[in-house]
């Protein structure tokens, strides 16, 4: 029987059809002035769709609840305010950012702040224990490999003791994610059904409302961008939120090295297919993306951390601001 840690005892070891068409284009419809043509893909209606082929999972996806449930915010929220378009897929983006993804972003920091608080208990624990183990091996004679494996399984059990202990266990983190993820795609894929056609409200086609609802050198929401004014705006913004992040994570593990290099790979990547897509749906990445780097900025300030009852960490700082603004310069600074 192992020896007590702390008030624990370490438990034993248990036991080691899509039919290939050729590239067809929609031309522009006549009596108009002419706009950038949308591959078929994106202007044929949902409905072309054959069921039994290779597009299926998208047309149950373009008539799924949560999408119709998009469109009818998207709608109420347009009839509402009274704007144009433009103003409505703004003003909606800024609604379900500050309503949906910041409490669950500053629920985010709360939770991983009381993660990393919990690092130097963690690394007292994982030293005792080590020590008992060592001294267990030699007295039973235990492999290199059994020891090994004694340690990590009471480690893994004393670290998740705590998380219970402390309520902050690492995979309520994530649940950010999991609500942005799905309200992004459905949210896109009712623009998507706007401007396509797909959709009409109180007997007129909500495709002829967006090709009227744009805004300086995007009139017309339902055409492509053709300056690529949209499309590279939200790479950027999107490059930017990763390097702030990464600036953020001083000491990165290799994995999370990796995974900062793929998320900015998939940012430079978004500005081809962003090219390529309705303005209405890189109006709405835009504004989504845009609130996405203000909620990063906001929560960095010791006032709103204190206000949302963010615990205090060895990182925290008095001037975030001017930090981050420090380390960008230096960063590329150095590369000159």
């Amino acid at each position: 029987m192992l020896c007590r840690l702390g008030g624990r005892r370490l438990r034993p070891l248990p036991g080691l059809q899509l039919g290939v068409r050729g590239p067809q284009f929609a031309t522009a419809p006549t009596g108009r002035v002419k706009r950038a043509a949308l591959p078929v893909w994106g202007v044929a209606s949902v409905s072309t769709v054959s069921p039994g082929g290779a597009g299926g999972w998208y047309e149950a996806l373009a008539t799924s609840a949560p999408v119709q449930g998009a469109e009818e915010l998207l709608l109420g929220a347009h009839s509402a305010v009274g704007l144009p378009w433009w103003g409505s897929i703004l003003l909606t983006t800024v609604a379900l950012r500050g309503a949906v993804t910041l409490p669950l972003a500053a629920y985010q920091h709360y939770i991983l702040a009381k993660v990393e608080n919990l690092q130097p208990e963690i690394k007292s624990i994982a030293r005792h224990l080590n020590q008992e183990v060592a001294v267990r091996a030699n007295h039973l004679g235990w492999s290199k490999r059994v020891a090994r494996l004694t340690y990590l399984k009471n480690m893994r059990r004393l670290v998740s003791e705590l998380y219970v202990r402390d309520n902050c266990h690492p995979f309520k983190a994530t649940v950010l994610v999991w609500i942005q993820l799905p309200m992004w795609i459905f949210m896109s894929v009712a623009l998507r059904n706007f401007s396509t056609g797909a959709t009409h409200s109180e007997g007129f086609s909500v495709q002829e409302q967006l090709a009227a609802g744009g805004v300086l050198w995007f009139p017309d929401l339902t055409a492509l961008d053709s300056t690529w004014i949209l499309p590279v705006s939200v790479g950027v913004i999107n490059l930017l939120i990763v390097e702030i992040f990464a600036l953020q994570k001083m000491g990165m593990s290799r994995f999370q090295v990796y995974v900062t290099y793929f998320v900015r790979a998939v940012s430079v990547l978004m500005v081809p297919i962003a090219a390529t897509v309705p303005s209405s749906i890189v109006l709405y990445w835009l504004c989504s993306s845009l609130m996405g780097l203000s909620q990063n900025l906001l929560l960095r300030s010791p006032r709103f951390r204190q206000l949302c009852r963010i615990p205090s960490t060895k990182r925290d700082s008095d001037t975030p601001y001017k930090d981050l603004f420090a380390a960008f310069y230096a960063k590329f600074n150095s590369r000159k």
